[in-house]
């Protein structure tokens, strides 16, 4: 209850949507909807763009280990772009933040990393992964390639964004 209005207080301040390194008019906050399946895109506080996405193969509640194919919850902030990777191109997030380190030393686990926003597998079709119908990733956060292109071109590293359930 206090996490959930932390992060609802935090989206009301003006210097949430203010904080990328963007220049003006540019995307100021990324939203994800684990149980739509939905990433938006803000500007302003506004949704401009809408991408259905796939997930960790194991979606349900917030990463707490490496290897349990879940996708953080949270807010983090997009730290990094990866021009060429096994999954097209990618957006890197801050994911493991300091909440999520100390939970996982608390209970003995490695929190994992690398979670990203990502396109499809190289060489692979989004048919054959079941894109758009399955959560196939390891606990990132899947776009096709194209949609991973446009958003590494829309959004800043530096832009804040939130993973809600």
């Amino acid at each position: 209850m206090i996490r959930r209005t932390f992060l609802s207080t935090l989206l009301t301040m003006p210097w949430v949507l203010g904080a990328s390194t963007s220049a003006a008019g540019s995307i100021d906050l990324v939203v994800v909807e684990k149980r739509q399946r939905t990433l938006r895109l803000l500007r302003g506080g506004r949704t401009v763009r809408t991408f259905r996405i796939a997930l960790g193969f194991n979606p349900e509640g917030h990463k707490s280990r490496e290897g349990d194919g879940q996708t953080p919850e949270g807010f983090y902030r997009i730290n990094g772009f990866v021009a060429e990777s096994a999954y097209h191109r990618a957006l890197q997030i801050s994911y493991p933040n300091a909440w999520d380190r100390r939970r996982a030393m608390e209970s003995g686990y490695d929190p994992g990393g690398q979670i990203m926003i990502h396109g499809l597998p190289n060489g692979v079709s989004a048919k054959e992964v079941g894109h758009g119908s399955e959560d196939w990733t390891n606990g990132c956060i899947a776009v096709t390639n194209q949609e991973i292109r446009e958003l590494v071109a829309l959004v800043p590293v530096g832009t804040p964004i939130l993973i809600r359930k």
